[in-house]
């Protein structure tokens, strides 16, 4: 399967541009998936890709295959690409049988009709739904849907798999079951696949490498682990996954660590070194995982570095595989993930300054200590 190349794509509807300057290379093979929210541009990029919409600018290529070029004015239409896609509505034709839902793709590439018996079979074969294919869609649950959706995107053998949220409709058991199946039948396939979620949990399971895209920009390319334990912004911290944000000022920088003097309770914390480098009196924001604070006990001695905080329980709750706080730390309130059960009142934390991101000071809202006092009684 080839690399899918894109350069200096960009995109307007009307005055708006959606997309500004992607330039991407999905590998061979590669579960690569555009993560962000709505309205970023990650579909928009997908129907770039599948041909789907007319970039502004830039140029798109599989393999050595130049799909679109606007400098050159090349533009290869959908049914030329030879590209999969599935829809998040899946897009199956109520009045037609699985069967004829899968042929219809290759009757369009006017494949013989022996051949398309063989060819429906085996891809009914790979969604395990080989004793369905004379049922018709409202016949079929929404999982079963998905599968014949897939199905059919498979079913002419393209060089890529294009899939645009095509699990959101589902309920989250039947979601989790899924994505489980979804990424061994890639691995098996060994097909280039690009994935399109707004889901931050799906992407980190689901991916070979990920790309976190805002405001039609590309904001971090990399592995699930490089995104979510080395987040490029405070924006994509707070995006994938959970994570408590504390402005404050450098009070210190040198040898890997960077001292801030914490606006909430006026206590110094150590952080890594900025990526970008940071000097005294400059504005910053620490950012660390729920999951990465510790609560020590009395007769538990913290880590020689640990930054050690005081805090008071304002609410918990109980998610089955771990129970949430939120501590109040001065005038502000951070979340904490732990298997302890039953904290109140007063709790020590303990926090790794390795874990410790930093990044400039940013618009990151930080929770609200009044409403949380309110809320918790």
């Amino acid at each position: 399967m080839p690399d899918v190349t894109i350069s200096h794509l960009s995109k307007k509807f009307a005055a708006t541009t959606v997309l500004h300057g992607i330039d991407l290379t999905i590998r061979d093979g590669e579960f690569f998936t555009l993560l962000g929210p709505s309205g970023c541009g990650k579909s928009t990029t997908l129907s770039c890709v599948a041909g789907l919409e007319r970039p502004t600018t830039g140029s798109i290529a599989v393999g050595d295959r130049t799909m679109v070029d606007t400098a050159s004015r090349t533009f290869v239409p959908p049914e030329g690409r030879n590209l999969g896609m599935v829809f998040q509505s899946y897009a199956l034709w109520p009045h037609m049988t699985v069967a004829q839902n899968l042929a219809l793709p290759l009757r369009i590439r006017k494949v013989d009709r022996r051949r398309q018996t063989a060819l429906i079979g085996e891809a009914l074969e790979k969604v395990g739904l080989a004793d369905m294919r004379d049922r018709y869609p409202h016949q079929l649950s929404g999982g079963q849907q998905q599968r014949v959706a897939l199905a059919r995107a498979l079913v002419y053998s393209p060089t890529v798999l294009l899939l645009d949220e095509p699990l959101s409709n589902l309920d989250a058991q039947l979601r989790e079951q899924a994505r489980a199946w979804l990424k061994r039948l890639q691995e098996d396939l060994g097909i280039t696949t690009v994935y399109v979620t707004h889901d931050q949990e799906e992407a980190l399971a689901l991916s070979d490498r990920i790309a976190v895209m805002s405001e039609g920009h590309l904001v971090q390319v990399g592995s699930p682990t490089e995104i979510y334990q080395e987040p490029a912004t405070a924006g994509v911290a707070a995006f994938v996954g959970r994570c408590n944000f504390l402005t404050g000022k450098v009070a210190a920088a040198s040898d890997g660590r960077t001292e801030v003097v914490l606006d909430c309770n006026g206590r110094r914390v150590r952080t890594r070194a900025a990526k970008a480098g940071v000097e005294a009196g400059q504005r910053v924001t620490v950012a660390v995982r729920p999951e990465r604070i510790k609560v020590l006990t009395a007769d538990r001695q913290p880590p020689p570095d640990a930054n050690v905080l005081t805090g008071t329980v304002l609410s918990s709750s109980y998610v089955g595989a771990r129970f949430e706080y939120d501590v109040r730390l001065g005038d502000h309130a951070v979340q904490v993930a732990t298997g302890r059960p039953g904290l109140t009142g007063e709790i020590t934390l303990a926090v790794d300054p390795e874990v410790c991101l930093l990044y400039p000071t940013t618009d990151v809202v930080t929770p609200d200590i009044e409403a949380l006092t309110t809320v918790s009684g």
